[in-house]
């Protein structure tokens, strides 16, 4: 079965943003294109937003939101293997 036609749905303690529609994602190091499901994107965001936060201001990060952000990764993982290695890997 395929990841994209897979009923994907994010875990109980995802709280960012939900979005229903998909996005073409560029890796702004290998200039690789994914185009990730709403799931997915929303996913995305979440982990890209967090990492973020861990490089500005690493001294505001708790400890939740960094065991938030190795969940995120290994959802990825589980859920589109492909494009966690084009985007997160």
């Amino acid at each position: 079965m395929s990841n994209k036609t897979k009923e994907q749905t994010l875990p109980k303690w995802f709280d960012g943003l939900l979005y229903t529609d998909g996005d073409t994602v560029t890796n702004k190091f290998t200039g690789v294109e994914v185009y990730l499901t709403g799931t997915e994107l929303s996913m995305y965001d979440f982990i890209m937003g967090t990492q973020w936060v861990m490089e500005v201001a690493p001294k505001t990060v708790t400890s939740k939101q960094i065991n938030d952000f190795h969940k995120g990764l290994r959802w990825f993982q589980k859920n589109n293997i492909n494009a966690y290695m084009a985007l997160l890997d």
